[in-house]
């Protein structure tokens, strides 16, 4: 029975973390506004939420403990607020997992009401040790199964940086093999090592600058990146507005007729594989050498139907 109640206080602190966080989300409140707004959530669950101003001290500790999310108190205007000027987009992708965890606790009463997607793993078992090596300067082991190889190869990496696209995680590093910077899918990965080995990390490197100007995983592949104008019919550039591109996008022109964007990238194979997703929503006005890649991809894909 003791173990009971117990699991049962700790759901009760976890979804009170969730609605104190979900107040300051909105905008700033005062420990009255939270308060009242708890009592309110209490009616409408199984829940008692009332807390004292101890209680919600030691709520903020744990939230900033436990979930990494910084709650402040403002003394002139006698609010709390949500701090995010350090790592804003950190904080945000935090504040999604947090919301994603909540609802996947709540999967035994929503079993039938969540459908998931249909997907292997993305390797996220392994995030953490990666993460371990590459602060500690330390080799990685592992054997990895590229798409376009038959075979399973052992990789010693030096590991520089984790970096995340369209959902999977991948580790940047030099691959002892022929010592190049590579990224590995951490989803494609098993029998991972952390070794003993030390390695220096290069001087200057920076994965941010590495990948400014690219548009997915793969390493520039050119001496500067292209300036490149893209036009999307009006429906397309209503979802390219809401979500970008690349962070180099900026708006040239938005009329009736359509959108035209601007990006400063290479052009990669992975970005030319975006641009063909988006089929006859999208045209290339510049440059001339993307417009040729894509034509040239067209023309491939027309003549397996012919």
């Amino acid at each position: 029975m003791h173990g009971k109640i117990n699991a049962m206080s700790k759901r009760e602190s976890i979804t009170r973390y969730s609605l104190i966080i979900k107040k300051l989300r909105k905008h700033p409140a005062t420990f009255d506004e939270i308060a009242n707004y708890l009592d309110m959530q209490s009616e409408l669950e199984e829940y008692n939420f009332n807390i004292s101003k101890r209680t919600f001290q030691r709520d903020l500790n744990d939230i900033r403990e436990v979930y990494k999310i910084d709650i402040q108190y403002d003394r002139s205007q006698q609010y709390y607020y949500i701090d995010d000027d350090e790592h804003p987009e950190i904080n945000e992708r935090i504040l999604e997992a947090f919301d994603t965890f909540n609802a996947l606790n709540m999967s035994d009463r929503l079993s039938n009401d969540i459908h998931f997607e249909k997907r292997k793993p993305q390797g996220t078992e392994h995030l953490l040790g990666v993460l371990y090596a590459v602060r500690n300067r330390l080799r990685i082991k592992f054997q990895y199964a590229a798409f376009w190889e038959d075979s399973i190869s052992l990789r010693t990496i030096e590991p520089y940086a984790v970096k995340e696209f369209k959902n999977r995680w991948y580790v940047v590093g030099s691959d002892q093999k022929d010592t190049r910077i590579k990224t590995f899918g951490l989803d494609r990965i098993t029998d991972f090592e952390v070794t003993k080995q030390k390695f220096i990390y290069p001087d200057g490197f920076n994965v941010n600058d590495l990948y400014r100007n690219c548009f997915g995983i793969i390493s520039p592949n050119a001496p500067k990146p292209h300036n490149i104008e893209l036009w999307f019919n009006a429906g397309q550039g209503r979802y390219i507005k809401s979500l970008p591109l690349h962070e180099s996008q900026h708006i040239i022109s938005d009329t009736e007729e359509g959108l035209v964007i601007g990006l400063t990238l290479y052009l990669t194979y992975d970005f030319l594989m975006e641009l063909l997703s988006y089929g006859g929503n999208v045209k290339v006005l510049k440059p001339s050498l993307l417009i040729e890649q894509i034509r040239k991809a067209h023309e491939e894909g027309y003549t397996m139907y012919e």
